[in-house]
């Protein structure tokens, strides 16, 4: 048991972030399955594909002469035996034949197969964990293999990342043959988002660029290099990075699992660093623009399908292109489209924020005063609410994770018991893919233990099955703790940015009082501001292909993201 807790406390370092049991001779996955029907020779195949030294010069520890019963161990092992050599492994392990440290090494690496053979994989990496952990273990470069199994039977939470990071890039390198090729591009970019992970963009990128088109992973590490170079501010290989993308998916690139999706996170990433290219401050704080760069952006958000799950985001964040372009029609005409009763559901309360800033720049203040007044009406007691749900007592102090845990699922289920005010503002907050592969991992931990309790009585009664159960509980309470941590931090962010936009709104009524006053000064001095001093802005001629048509009040679907609404500024000159 010692020995068991151990494993498994040395786990949490790998946790803190995101078919039928085949026993003995039965059929195993064919993700997992070894060669049948051979000889010792052949089951030793796969582990020595990848051997990456010899076991005498891996580091200080060697094996002699392994007892009987160790070697008894081996032959099942050897013979795909997996349940039956499990258990003998497991005594060899725990020191209770008496083997000396190199062949307790092999023992613990054969174990671990074992289990993975087993299906048992949050058991078999809570093993491969610990020799990860051992640089100067026998078994050290051969478990990377086993690492990037356990990386497609695993989800992300697992964080099967951070094992990887163990390793150095000559330790990858060894993997780069034509047998191998697959795997060495994998474990490239497994290692790159450990480097990224850490800040480490340089040689993340480094490690992305390492990753050959013909990989399944490379568009994620082209996703990744180019967000690297963001973090970077280096907008041009940024760019040329999720381009890269947009070929490899035109091109039929194998693998991505939504390629539509990656698509469009694509032009959105695109359109955000050509965006924040374009406005830079001078010396004296004052925002300068760049057109080209900005009219780059406009057009990749333009590229974002309309029937996209990011269409909003692409049409809310052009209103501020648009708006720092001058082109307040456009703005105002993007936000009419996101305020259509054919998204009930979307949440921009920074739409009010910016209409109430258009109104303020085209000195139209009596329009303003009123966009935020209105805007704060509707949401304070949205804020108050969401504040009050934040705020219950189960959510407080220990189990408090667990709480959120099951506040999560009832949302992700429907069963939430929230108002339909603020029902639709927790769904979208507790709805982003991290948290969704969060719950995907607490599923996969309950998939392995039901598997688990389909084995014999005698396996699950033996120390084997007190390893798998062990790795199992601690696994799923952690995962569930950081899955409900997670959730939490995903509603105060909402909650947050709520507040800061109620903020916002307040400082535009004082920005209207100070405006206010200095231009009454100015129509004391110079009169009224006079119907030809007045700018109109959008004032909208169609083309051969386009139509006018007023809004009457009713919203068309084919209207949606060509609305254009006409302003007229009264600032004096």
């Amino acid at each position: 048991m010692r020995n068991r807790l151990a494993r498994i406390c040395l786990l949490a370092s790998a946790l803190v972030l995101t078919p039928t049991l085949a026993i003995g001779q039965g059929k195993q996955p064919a993700a997992a399955a070894a060669k049948k029907g051979g000889d010792a020779k052949d089951a030793k195949k796969e582990v020595k594909e990848v051997a990456l030294e010899e076991e005498a010069d891996a580091g200080p520890v060697t094996a002699g002469q392994m007892t009987e019963e160790a070697a008894q161990a081996k032959r099942l092992f050897d013979g795909e035996r997996w349940a039956e050599a499990a258990v003998i492994l497991k005594r060899v392990v725990d020191g209770e034949t008496g083997d000396d440290e190199g062949n307790k090494q092999i023992a613990q690496y054969h174990y671990a197969i074992s289990l993975y053979r087993l299906q048992f994989f949050q058991a078999s990496y809570a093993i491969f964990s610990e020799i990860a952990e051992k640089p100067n273990h026998i078994k050290f470069n051969e478990t990377l293999l086993w690492l990037s199994k356990l990386a497609t039977q695993l989800p992300e939470p697992a964080d099967i990342i951070e094992r990887v990071g163990k390793y150095k890039t000559d330790q990858i390198a060894r993997f780069n043959n034509p047998q191998q090729r697959d795997l060495y591009w994998q474990l490239n970019y497994l290692l790159g988002r450990y480097k990224y992970r850490n800040r480490n963009y340089e040689e993340a990128i480094s490690l992305f660029e390492r990753v050959d088109p013909k990989s399944r992973y490379f568009v994620q590490a082209e996703f990744f290099s180019g967000i690297s170079y963001v973090q970077l501010r280096k907008s041009v290989p940024a760019v040329k990075a999720f381009d890269r993308i947009i070929t490899a998916l035109d091109e039929g690139v194998e693998g991505v699992e939504d390629e539509s999706r990656m698509r469009d996170l694509a032009y959105l990433s695109t359109a955000r660093t050509f965006y924040s290219a374009s406005v830079r401050l001078d010396d004296n704080g004052v925002p300068k623009i760049d057109a080209k760069k900005l009219s780059a952006a406009v057009k990749y958000w333009n590229r974002v399908d309309v029937g996209s799950e990011y269409w909003l985001d692409a049409l809310f964040e052009e209103s501020w292109a648009y708006f720092m372009a001058g082109d307040y029609p456009h703005a105002l005409g993007n936000i009419h489209t996101i305020e259509s009763p054919y998204f009930p559901n979307a949440f921009y309360p920074e739409a009010d924020v910016l209409k109430a800033v258009i109104a303020f720049t085209i000195c139209q203040y009596d329009d303003a005063t009123t966009i935020v007044a209105r805007m704060k009406k509707r949401y304070e007691p949205i804020q108050k609410e969401l504040l009050a749900v934040l705020n219950r007592p189960a959510f407080k102090g220990e189990g408090g994770e667990q709480a959120f845990f099951n506040f999560l699922k009832d949302v992700r289920s429907g069963k939430g018991n929230l108002s339909p005010a603020i029902k639709p503002i927790v769904e979208n907050a507790l709805s982003d893919r991290q948290l969704l592969r969060n719950l995907e991992y607490v599923r996969v931990l309950d998939e392995e233990e039901a598997r688990f309790k389909k084995a014999p009585p005698s396996f699950r009664s033996s120390p084997v099955g007190g390893d798998v159960t062990d790795a199992l509980t601690f696994a799923r309470d952690l995962a569930v703790r950081n899955a409900g941590t997670l959730a939490r931090e995903r509603y105060q962010r909402y909650l947050d940015e709520l507040a800061e936009h109620l903020r916002n709104a307040s400082k535009i009524l004082i920005d209207i009082t100070a405006a206010q006053r200095n231009q009454l000064d100015q129509q004391v001095v110079s009169g009224q501001l006079t119907k030809e001093e007045s700018l109109t802005y959008g004032v909208v001629k169609p083309d051969d292909e386009h139509v006018l048509w007023p809004f009457d009040g009713e919203y068309w679907r084919d209207e949606l993201g060509f609305y254009r609404q006409v302003v007229t500024s009264k600032c004096s000159k």
